[in-house]
């Protein structure tokens, strides 16, 4: 059951990831400065609402796993941002989502989790399904954008794998920790690149703060504290498939047949492997 609660958890987190496409579509501001300004209205809400939770005693993280999680997710979110500027968004997003692949990798390298029969194969499907999925969108030639994007993947999948490496204590404050982290890089460029202030620009970053990526970390917190790095990365790419459907429904921007079957697959495999470790942990 809780296994199911965790997939449940992530499931609801990705969904929320989901709407940064619309909102940052929506917010005319320098990217960094929408990835400071989220990630500070985040870590206010995630710090206030880790001070009512802390009433039991919890085991304390380890300091390299707390700030090498903060790190690697601080640093997932700027490279990021950083690749969209310099390469597709198409390529920065299935680059970036190599990460269930690494998450597999450094999981059973690091915390010991070895991948099972089913995370192999939805691996494989999803990756499939992410080219089916922005095959129209790919361009060649921006290298440096490409290789950001890896990297930012790289990390993405690492730092799920330092919180599972604290799921007896409080993995959402890696989330948080790196969402500080993630603010205070962002602050010098707010005098470089002044932010116009208005009702709706101001409305759109606190939802993103709160909502996007506040709520949606405590969300992966508490998800991965029952299932594995990889299941989690595997559940999270609900995110990418999503991303275009509430641009959809708001500006009317269509998918390609081929972003929809790669969509079918992607949703696919993430439910059967997810069904299908869920019944394992119920035979245990």
């Amino acid at each position: 059951m809780a296994s199911k609660h965790g997939q449940l958890a992530v499931f609801v987190c990705a969904v929320l990831w989901s709407t940064s496409g619309l909102f940052i579509k929506l917010l005319d501001w320098h990217p960094i400065l929408i990835a400071g300004s989220r990630s500070l209205v985040a870590g206010f809400f995630m710090l206030v609402l880790a001070r009512r939770r802390r009433a039991g005693p919890g085991k304390k993280p380890d300091p390299f796993v707390l700030w090498a999680g903060g790190f690697s997710y601080a640093a997932t979110m700027v490279l990021f941002v950083i690749a969209n500027k310099l390469t597709s968004s198409a390529n920065a997003i299935l680059l970036q989502y190599s990460a269930p692949v690494w998450a597999a990798l450094f999981g059973w390298a690091l915390a010991g989790e070895k991948p099972r029969t089913e995370h192999w194969l939805a691996l494989v499907i999803v990756m499939a399904g992410l080219v089916l999925f922005f095959k129209d969108g790919l361009s060649a030639g921006a290298f440096l954008g490409d290789l950001l994007a890896v990297l930012s993947g790289i990390l993405f999948g690492l730092n799920s794998v330092f919180m599972r490496m604290n799921k007896d204590g409080e993995p959402a404050d890696i989330m948080m920790l790196s969402h500080f982290l993630t603010a205070a890089f962002a602050l010098p460029f707010c005098f470089i690149y002044r932010p116009v202030l208005t009702l709706p620009s101001v409305a759109a970053v606190f939802f993103m703060g709160i909502f996007q990526i506040g709520l949606s970390s405590v969300l992966f917190g508490y998800g991965v504290k029952y299932v594995s790095a990889v299941q989690a990365m595997l559940t999270a790419m609900v995110e990418p498939v999503l991303n275009p459907v509430w641009v959809l429904l708001v500006t009317g921007e269509k998918p390609s047949l081929s972003a929809l079957a790669g969509g079918c697959l992607i949703i696919g495999a993430v439910a059967v492997s997810s069904v299908v470790s869920a019944r394992r942990e119920a035979l245990r």
